[in-house]
């Protein structure tokens, strides 16, 4: 116990409270053993233990202390890391960050030389740094790659980068790897702003072919409107970069949709169309392409060709336009979806789009917003666009920011997809070049949207015989001495001694030789290859509407695909009301039960899948159907999982699509045009919730969908579903605008239907794809009908019938005795007939009109013909006098009576409003409407 005490009293000194001390007093031994006390220097030697050398620790932990309180290691090295250095260094940071959110807003990136003032948070006091800081070394981040830099020159590089030519704003995005990339690429080095020699003489060409063609076409066609390009020159340089930067990584496709300005200067420079081709144009010789009637003005027109690149061939469209500038956005995505898909739609970098903006209509149009919000959903996705705005700080006459818009930058509303934009000087080509590069290189890496705002101006007025200068003086008056982009490139160059004057001038007149010949100036056009896919539409072309197709299906194949459309994942638990739905539905395809109409839909698209055809569906609500008949998407009610079982019919089936789209109207349908005029062997539809509300939409009907093809010779196979009935839900909700696209018909441009069993849809659904045919399709689609009692249909009407334009009188009915014919639309027809029937009326015949347009007259005159004796012919609709049919249809009608039988209308009075709100009111009007055509007057008998 004696020699335990003894070890315990002898190292009681080195308890755990005294370690500091202890710490201290060995560190101030290994740098003089003689300054501390000899029983220490006793103790430590023993521990030291005859080594020849001891690390001390306090020089390793002054230095971890510092690295303590370094930002990531950097830590501007003010003598001493005092609180007031660290402040210092804290500022800074502060001011790389503001200049990183808010540098473009005082970038010198506007030739017409306009600027913000500096807001207060750029300028150093602001962070409490002055004069005698200006030389203080501090941590960069990575500006240019050098860690530290005295703070005079951390300014200078951060105007430098930007607030020079280029604006970038990113900082709204909330992803920090997307932001890091971006910053990386802005502030690592300057080599990218390099350009070759030879590139940029390059982009001198481009910018002499941009202005030359404009001044050729002024002085050639004087007065005559181009809507030329002049002040925006550079927009041609960035189609070249990114035609010639994205065949390089291997696209296959670019799809652009442009509106009118500078139209022609691209046709001619990027894609290569003829200039003599144009010129035929502007003096009214070309001839009209096939299936064209009408035609439409120079600055509308499209153009494809295939480009050389470094990595093969790049196929260019350039998309159809109407003068509803930004409409065609979403035309161009869902063409690019389509093609996309074509090419198996797993390689989203195969096809690319590309939209170029006006800057008023990017800020004013609701549809780019649509479009930007469609941009990363499922149904619309195309892997990312790059959108170019022509921005010449003008819309029309309109000038001035306060009237413009209520934003900072008419780009604003892309923050709201966190889309980059980059907003460059589109007289300084080589920034230009620098952010079109980025900008593509963002698209490849992230799959996202991103802006090129080309700040720019419009030499000219909105048109050749405009004088702006009318409504913008002071703007005129500065354009008008603003040296052209060409012109300030090319004296930079000569001043580079990259070329002599005479050849800058020998360049101007090369390219206006190449005109007067009517040679192609773009890049070499490959004309021996032939883009196939357009082929594909030349088996539809000068088809009448009634060439004939088998629609039917054997009754194995309609099992076949019931019983596969029942199978579901193990575990997968319907919602009962659902279950109920599939128990009938295997009923019906066992005969036990009549067809309805959510049987009959999904058969269509069923069998036309089997038949290895593709089906899309998108409409808001279309995977279970506004009114809860379709259930072509199933929910999981303990998972939350959702299965298509359309998918999964057989494994060499065409490809289905469903999705619900986002509440919207015109975006979503102009994506339907653009994917069903790129891909015939589709069956594309859009399904409106309720008909009424493609009234949204009404741009892409009018300009596109019903006159697309006579225009453009753009064939189009698009089918619209549009909910129609009246049943008491007042004006919004009962009618789906018959009228409006009656109104539209001619030429057979487009087909009006109203099928009124579910055989119709399922015949007409597969008539649209099967028969070699191609015109949109407008389909009146039932609600109430949808689970109707008399509104069913057999297997064998499935198996052996086909789609009826007419259906006559189906009751068993005396013809001789028949003296009035009641024809109709839609619904209507029901009520009628059980009206007759409870009344038992012996002398008048019920027929409905299933295709409205085309009018089938051979049809029409066959039913009226089954009546010798027909003094009356009455037509009946639920719709107001100067809405349905009636207004529309009625030449049709009188075109195949006897002069002899009276032609008279039954229904409601002219209203400005569709339908009335009051439900008793309503079912008072119906009952009225019913009797009037039946026995003549609105109170019956």
């Amino acid at each position: 116990m004696s020699e335990l005490l003894k070890l315990f009293q002898d190292s009681s000194s080195l308890y755990g409270s005294n370690a500091s001390f202890i710490e201290n007093l060995y560190e101030r031994y290994l740098e003089d053993p003689e300054s501390v006390d000899p029983s220490w220097q006793k103790q430590f030697s023993e521990i030291h233990n005859g080594a020849d050398y001891e690390t001390p620790h306090s020089p390793v932990v002054a230095r971890f202390a510092q690295l303590a309180i370094k930002s990531q290691g950097r830590l501007a090295e003010l003598q001493g890391f005092t609180e007031e250095s660290v402040k210092k260094q804290s500022a800074v940071s502060r001011l790389i960050n503001h200049y990183r959110v808010r540098g473009h807003q005082i970038a010198r990136n506007n030739p017409l030389g306009k600027t913000l003032p500096p807001p207060p948070d750029l300028d150093p006091a602001y962070y409490g740094l002055s004069e005698p800081d200006m030389d203080t070394l501090f941590d960069t981040g990575t500006l240019y790659g050098v860690d530290r830099l005295p703070l005079r020159d951390i300014i200078a590089s951060l105007k430098e980068i930007y607030c020079g030519s280029i604006g970038s704003e990113y900082m709204h995005i909330v992803d920090t790897t997307t932001r890091r990339w971006i910053i990386n690429r802005l502030e690592s080095t300057k080599a990218s702003l390099t350009i070759e020699p030879d590139k940029k003489r390059w982009i001198l060409k481009l910018l002499t072919a941009a202005e030359g063609i404009e001044s050729h076409l002024h002085n050639k066609f004087v007065g005559q409107k181009r809507f030329s390009l002049e002040g925006g020159e550079s927009l041609i340089p960035i189609l070249d970069e990114l035609t010639q930067g994205f065949g390089e990584k291997g696209v296959k496709e670019i799809v652009i949709g442009m509106a009118h300005r500078g139209r022609l200067n691209v046709l001619v420079n990027i894609l290569g169309k003829s200039p003599a081709s144009l010129f035929n144009e502007f003096a009214g010789t070309s001839p009209l392409s096939p299936g064209v009637s009408t035609g439409d003005v120079k600055y509308h027109m499209g153009f494809s060709s295939d480009i050389a690149t470094p990595n093969g061939s790049v196929h260019l469209t350039l998309a159809f336009n109407p003068s509803h500038l930004e409409i065609i956005n979403p035309v161009v995505e869902g063409s690019v979806r389509a093609r996309q898909d074509r090419a198996g739609g797993s390689d989203i970098n195969a096809v690319i789009p590309v939209l170029i903006h006006g800057d008023a209509a990017f800020s004013g149009q609701g549809i780019i917003m649509e479009t930007l919000n469609m941009s990363q959903t499922r149904a619309f996705y195309t892997g990312g666009t790059v959108h170019i705005v022509i921005n010449n700080q003008i819309g029309f006459t309109t000038s001035n920011p306060l009237d413009a818009r209520s934003t900072l930058n008419c780009t604003d509303v892309a923050s709201m997809i966190q889309a980059p934009v980059f907003h460059v000087n589109g007289d300084d080509p080589e920034a230009v070049i620098f952010v079109t590069k980025l900008a593509m290189d963002y698209r490849m890496t992230f799959h996202k949207d991103v802006v090129i705002d080309l700040i720019c101006y419009r030499r000219l007025g909105h048109n050749e015989a405009d004088e702006p200068a009318a409504t913008q003086p002071l703007m005129y008056k500065k354009i008008r001495k603003l040296k052209t982009t060409r012109t300030i490139y090319a004296e930079k160059l000569i001043s580079e001694g990259l070329i002599t004057a005479d050849q800058a001038v020998d360049m101007v007149l090369d390219y206006q030789k190449l005109l007067e010949a009517g040679k192609v100036v773009s890049r070499p056009v490959l004309a021996n290859s032939a883009y196939s896919y357009s082929a594909l539409w030349n088996q539809y072309l000068n088809k009448s509407w009634d060439t004939a197709c088998n629609t039917s299906v054997s009754m194995d194949h309609l099992r076949f695909c019931n019983d596969r459309m029942q199978r579901l994942p193990a575990g997968f638990e319907l919602h009962p009301r659902v279950a109920k739905v599939m128990d009938n539905r295997r009923k019906m395809a066992a005969g036990a039960m009549p067809l309805d109409w959510g049987f009959a839909e999904n058969m269509a698209y069923a069998t036309l899948l089997m038949e290895k055809h593709h089906v899309r569906l998108t409409g808001q609500d279309v995977g279970r159907g506004t009114f809860v008949h379709r259930h072509a998407v199933l929910h999981n009610q303990l998972k939350n999982t959702t299965y298509t079982p359309l998918k999964h019919l057989d494994k060499d089936q065409g490809r289905v699509q469903i999705f619900d789209s986002l509440l919207s109207e015109a975006g979503v349908l102009g994506f339907e045009y653009g994917y069903s005029t790129t891909t015939p062997s589709t069956l594309v539809i859009w399904e409106a919730q309720f008909g009424d509300f493609a009234n949204g939409a009404q741009v892409v009907i009018d300009q596109f969908i019903s006159s697309g093809e006579t225009k453009w010779g753009r064939m189009c196979g698009l089918v619209m579903l549009l909910p129609h009935g009246f049943e008491g839900q007042g004006p919004e909700h009962s009618s789906a605008r018959l009228e409006r696209y009656l109104q539209l018909c001619a030429e057979h441009n487009i087909q009006v239907c109203s099928p009124t069993t579910p055989a119709q849809i399922f015949h007409l659904l597969r008539r649209q794809l099967l028969r070699q045919y191609r015109k949109p399709l407008i389909v009146m689609s039932p609600k109430s009908l949808l689970r109707h009692k008399l509104a069913v249909s057999t297997l064998e009407d499935l198996t052996t019938g086909h789609f009826q334009p007419v259906i006559g009188e189906q009751d068993n009915i005396n013809p001789k005795k028949v003296t009035r014919l009641v024809m109709c639309a839609g619904k209507v027809y029901y009520e009628l007939l059980e009206a007759r029937r409870q009344d038992d009326i012996k002398h008048v015949a019920i027929a409905r009109i299933e295709q409205l347009y085309p009018f089938p007259d051979k049809l029409f005159k066959a039913e009226v013909g089954r009546y010798p004796n027909l003094k009356e012919f009455i037509w009946c609709q639920e719709e107001p006098q100067n809405q349905g049919a009636w207004y529309q249809s009625r030449h049709h009608f009188s075109d195949n009576l006897d002069p002899k039988i009276s032609m008279t209308y039954a229904g409601r009075e002219a209203s400005a409003a569709p339908a009335v709100g009051n439900f008793r009111v309503h079912i008072e009007q119906q009952k009225a409407v019913v009797q009037s055509a039946l026995y003549g007057k609105p109170s019956g008998k």
